[in-house]
């Protein structure tokens, strides 16, 4: 740190000092301290340039230069074409790493041809596929933020569309709809699925379409995904549901049981998940009806009432060990 005056020129580094007098005199390395505190650490002020006593409050030394980056903007000065005097943080998955080259305005005779047209045109400051890529992480970012995802979801969907973007296999499909498949596969591998009927709430690419993507992105990437489970949705259908911890434990343990036994050969986690909350949840004083439900899952009503429908025959089975009925087995809707 420099703090500049008339006579003294000082270098500030953990309270030490250099000073150099107008006069001649050599160098001298000397301590600034509080005068009334001298054992104190004094605390830096980068916004006012102040070295301040936390004792006691006083300004030891004034003036302390920030040697720390430059982040004020100048929007407001004099209407600036680049208000920013360091620009956009650099992005890895963005050919040239965000670098290009701007040619100022000359204003000699040399910069201009014998007609009076300028020599140097910046004809585009980004390619057209860096600015295909930034659109849609800008879009992946947006689609994240409306179903509440983090941050690691949304590099690693980056990623993969950086991947499939690049290697060109998905040719003539459109971007939003690879960008929603690929977001759909980050959940999956991170271990947060997400079924379709959420991504597509999100964007404007339709189910089925997300399908194909999908199925072509783990082909052409060569990757996997892990299978999913009814209790991979449990949890959070449960939360949005306003159900308790009692109930959703008896359903994650109604639905786990019932694929155990082999009761909904063929039926999706999803409509498994539903119904499994259905059957608990008319067994507690929470109950909850099929639409509810239905909504919050993504799933049709008549979906719900055929998986209910196979699981129901073996309901004795499938509630867990000391579940405290608020209406009998066989008080429950039979549909």
């Amino acid at each position: 740190m420099y703090i500049v005056s008339p006579e003294t020129v000082l270098w500030i580094g953990k309270d030490f000092c250099l000073c150099s007098s107008s006069s001649g005199d050599s160098l001298a390395l000397t301590r600034v301290q509080c005068p009334n505190h001298p054992d104190a650490i004094l605390v830096e002020d980068y916004r006012a340039g102040d070295m301040i006593c936390p004792e006691c409050g006083l300004v030891v030394a004034d003036r302390v230069i920030d040697v720390g980056s430059e982040w004020r903007t100048f929007s407001n000065d004099k209407d600036l074409k680049d208000p920013s005097r360091v620009g956009d943080a650099e992005n890895p998955l963005l050919s040239g790493g965000d670098l290009t080259t701007m040619i100022s305005k000359g204003t000699g005779a040399a910069s201009f041809d014998e007609f009076g047209k300028s020599k140097y045109r910046n004809r585009q400051t980004m390619s057209s596929s860096n600015r295909a890529m930034l659109n849609t992480f800008k879009e992946i970012s947006t689609m994240a933020d409306r179903i509440n995802l983090p941050r690691n979801i949304i590099d690693r969907t980056n990623n993969l569309f950086k991947q499939v973007y690049d290697q060109r296999t998905l040719r003539g499909r459109a971007n939003d709809a690879i960008a929603s498949a690929c977001l759909y596969v980050a959940c999956r591998q991170e271990g947060v699925p997400r079924t379709f009927k959420e991504i597509c709430a999100v964007s404007r690419i339709s189910k089925k379409e997300i399908g194909r993507c999908f199925k072509l992105i783990l082909k052409a990437l060569e990757t996997s995904v892990d299978l999913i489970t009814t209790g991979d949705f449990m949890s959070r259908f449960c939360s949005n549901l306003g159900l308790s911890k009692r109930v959703q434990m008896a359903a994650t343990y109604i639905a786990r049981k019932a694929v155990e036994l082999d009761l909904v050969p063929g039926r999706s986690p999803v409509s498994v998940a539903a119904a499994a909350i259905y059957m608990a949840s008319q067994a507690s004083a929470e109950k909850k009806n099929q639409k509810e439900i239905g909504d919050i899952a993504g799933v049709a009503d008549v979906t719900i009432r055929q998986s209910y429908r196979l699981i129901y025959p073996q309901a004795a089975e499938l509630f867990p060990p000391g579940f405290i009925f608020d209406t009998p087995l066989d008080k429950l809707p039979q549909l």
